[in-house]
């Protein structure tokens, strides 16, 4: 078996793992084309995309509320947040086309999605959040607080972020 051949069949099976993982934990899924892992939106979850930038905001608003959430990064430098269905996106939100809710049915890409520039790969695993989905509304607070940030011309820079164990477990970083 060449080289390439051994990648593939592992590659193979990890993004059956994966598949399984979101499927039995009941995050909806997508036929995909083999070598990609979509979840499905708008019945139980929908997803929330964000430029990096607004994403670390967010996740530092989130951490700060006492929250972890999963996050996703693609490789075109937008994270995502996966969330309740249902909501849709507020006014303040729909003014801002670097904002982008996936709805209706939508698939988005997963981790650990090999894309051509790279891969799609967990920020926070949804294991250590025991793949809850957050409620909709805290994750959109969070991203117009990150939009309003932005705005007033982002200042102040999140922390640096801490392991999502350790957030979980209640331990705070030493620095």
């Amino acid at each position: 078996m060449s080289r390439w051949d051994s990648y593939r069949a592992v590659y193979g099976a990890e993004l059956r793992a994966a598949a399984r993982e979101y499927a039995d934990h009941g995050w909806p899924l997508i036929p995909g084309t083999g070598s990609d892992v979509l979840l499905s939106t708008g019945e139980v979850l929908d997803v929330v995309e964000v430029p990096d930038e607004l994403g670390r905001r967010v996740c530092a608003t989130l951490r700060a509320r006492g929250l972890v959430v999963p996050v996703a990064a693609t490789t075109i430098g937008t994270w995502w947040f996966p969330m309740t269905a249902g909501f849709g996106l507020p006014p303040e939100l729909s003014l801002h086309a670097d904002v982008v809710l996936h709805t209706d049915g939508i698939g988005v890409v997963a981790p650990p999605s090999e894309r051509p520039d790279g891969w799609v790969h967990w920020r926070v695993a949804p294991g250590l959040t025991g793949y809850s989905v957050p409620d909709a509304a805290t994750v959109i607070d969070a991203v117009i607080a990150a939009v309003r940030w932005r705005a007033s011309g982002g200042d102040e820079q999140p922390g640096a972020q801490r392991p999502a164990a350790a957030v979980a477990k209640g331990a705070r970083s030493r620095s």
